[in-house]
């Protein structure tokens, strides 16, 4: 029965966001709509099934701030490759310590 859910739950949001990705001008945010948030909202499906609602509700929030903190990693990112012309390595090495202060100091803060 997990693996019907898993296949259920995932195909839907999988080919829900690629038709999304497909409609959506440039196409070159057709793999983003397919990939991450399929996946998130398929696991979060298969988490509700399996530990309810209120740990589903907990791992959601986690999600959020995580993609918050992505946010504005790929901001400072752009920022460095853009005004400092940092090769893309230096630039998405030395921000990714912002990214993970962000991420798990916004947890500890919101979510205890």
């Amino acid at each position: 029965m997990d693996y019907l859910v898993r296949f259920l739950a995932g195909g839907f949001f999988v080919s829900a966001f690629a038709m999304l990705g497909d409609v959506l001008r440039p196409k070159s945010f057709a793999g983003l709509f397919a990939a991450a948030p399929s996946v998130a909202l398929a696991t979060l499906c298969l988490t509700l099934w399996k530990d309810g609602a209120a740990y589903a509700s907990n791992e959601g929030r986690s999600m959020i701030l995580g993609a918050l903190a992505f946010g504005a990693y790929s901001l400072v990112v752009c920022r460095l490759l853009k005004r400092l012309h940092l090769s893309a390595l230096t630039a998405t090495s030395s921000a990714m310590a912002l990214w993970f202060v962000l991420a798990l100091g916004s947890m500890q803060l919101f979510l205890g």
